[in-house]
Formats: structure tokens, C-alpha cells, sequence
């Protein structure tokens, strides 16, 4: 029995002593399995491209907005289905604002309006810290010392020194 176990093994061997009997055979998934699965679903739905669709918004609930520019698109209006396709950038809606003013109902308006609030808050807030902390460095220092007391004393620090400046160039002739 051990011979006819070691037999088999010798076999399956590939290499030399220490080595492994087989190379396991890894398989991946890529991405245009899915691709060709969700191609060969969205055809039994009967989806039809739809052209001339330059961008794509997707509201979030938490004020996000998943952004797709030059998508693919294809639909099925009689079963309610749409499918994109693209690269999609997860951005805040304060950074497309100007360009989708158009494309908001009336609860993501609801929404920009909180949002415009919260900014404000927020700016607020941060001024009246601001305020706190940077009032001193607006206003103008109190004045601490003698200018004038100051000044008269570097007047006779000059005199004296010009004076023994002199007398070295004196000693040094």
C-alpha cells in the first residue's frame, strides 16, 4: 500500500527533493466578466443607448454628490431601468454649485439652503475665534518704555565711543 501511495506521489512530482508536488493554479476575476454578465443582463432588459449625455449628478443623502462627466448611458423606459457607465468622483456640492443650479429639485434646494446655513455658521464662528484670539494683534501696542530717555542714552553711548575711537587711532599712528 505505501509503495503503490509512494508510486503516485513520485508522479505528481514536478521538481527535485523539497519541492512541491503541484503549482496551484490561481484563476482571477477580472472586470470584464462583470462587464460582459451586466452587458448580457441589461440586453435581456432591452436597455438602448442614450446619446448626447455630457454629465451625470447623483444626490447623497449626506450632501455628497457623485459626479460622472461623458458617461455612458443606457435605458429601459418601460421597466424603470438605467445603467451608468464612467469614471464617477465623489465631490460636495459646494464644488459644483455654480453648474447645476438648474439641476435641482426642490430637495436638494432644501438642502443647499442647510448647507449655505451651516457654512455661515460656521464662518462665523470662526471669525468671532479669530476675533478672540487675533484683537490683540490689531490694536496698537501700549507704549512700555521712555523713547525719548532711550534715544538720549544711545546719543552719549555714541559720543563716548566715537571719542575712544579716536584715541586708539591716536595710540595706533
Amino acid at each position: 500500500m505505501e509503495a503503490k501511495l509512494a508510486k503516485i506521489q513520485s508522479q505528481v512530482r514536478i521538481g527535485g527533493k523539497g519541492t512541491p508536488r503541484r503549482k496551484v493554479k490561481k484563476v482571477y476575476k477580472t472586470a470584464t466578466n462583470d462587464d460582459k454578465k451586466l452587458q448580457s443582463t441589461l440586453k435581456k432588459l432591452g436597455v438602448q443607448p442614450i446619446s448626447s449625455i455630457e454629465e451625470v449628478n447623483m444626490f447623497k443623502e449626506d450632501g455628497n454628490v457623485i459626479h460622472f462627466t461623458a458617461p455612458k448611458v443606457h435605458a429601459s423606459i418601460h421597466s424603470n431601468t438605467f445603467a451608468i457607465y464612467g469614471q464617477g468622483d465623489e465631490k460636495e456640492l459646494t464644488e459644483l454649485v455654480p453648474g447645476i443650479l438648474n439641476q435641482l429639485g426642490p430637495d436638494s434646494l432644501a438642502s443647499l439652503r442647510k448647507l449655505a446655513e451651516t457654512y455661515q455658521q460656521i464662518n462665523i464662528a470662526s471669525q468671532g475665534v479669530q476675533a478672540d484670539t487675533g484683537a490683540d494683534d490689531d490694536d496698537i501696542p501700549e507704549l512700555v518704555e521712555n523713547f525719548e530717555a532711550t534715544s538720549e542714552k544711545k546719543d552719549e553711548e555714541e559720543a563716548t565711543a566715537s571719542s575712544s575711537d579716536a584715541k586708539i587711532v591716536d595710540m595706533v599712528d
